[in-house]
């Protein structure tokens, strides 16, 4: 007879039950507050500080625990590598945005900015479609029965970021596969 002692009883666990007092008292962490009340606002302060530091860290080496909802899930992933696995057109528009910024200053240049900054949105818009399309087509196939809702928008978005400034940061290098 495994597990039952006598008709209907299980048997002991092989040490008797702690009094609650122990168990409490075991349980217990030694408290030491600080005595003023400034002092204990600093000590709150550095220690969400510090655990906002490692969140922030884990979150840029893309640990899954510490990533925002909008980055989890096996899908974003995938988006997130295929997106950092070559360099796109629009990974340079924040340095475009700054070029057409200094064109809308010369009085002979301001003309042109205008076709600039159209040709810019239309790079985007076409790169960002291409970009969506593959990613649902690639996640589908790798991850089927899994949601693909909203990874379109996640990858474009992506693309326009500076490679350094990502976040979670790039896993793989331009060039690798994934």
């Amino acid at each position: 007879m495994h597990g039952a002692a006598r008709g209907g009883q299980t048997a002991g666990k092989g040490r008797p039950t702690p009094k609650r007092s122990e168990a409490e008292r075991r349980r217990r962490q030694p408290y030491s507050a600080p005595s003023d009340r400034k002092a204990a606002v600093q000590q709150g302060r550095d220690r969400d500080r510090a655990n906002r530091a490692r969140k922030f860290a884990a979150a840029k080496r893309g640990e899954e625990w510490a990533l925002p909802r909008k980055d989890q899930g096996p899908v974003r992933g995938l988006a997130r590598d295929y997106v950092d696995s070559r360099r796109r057109l629009s990974e340079y528009y924040m340095y475009a945005v700054g070029v057409l910024v200094i064109l809308l200053f010369i009085p002979k240049l301001r003309f042109y900015a205008d076709y600039v900054i159209l040709v810019v949105i239309v790079m985007m818009v076409t790169e960002g479609l291409l970009i969506g399309r593959q990613i649902i087509k690639l996640a589908r196939q790798r991850f089927p029965g899994e949601s693909t809702r909203g990874v379109r928008w996640y990858a474009a978005i992506r693309c326009t970021q500076i490679r350094k400034l990502r976040m979670p940061a790039p896993r793989i290098k331009p060039g690798d596969s994934f």
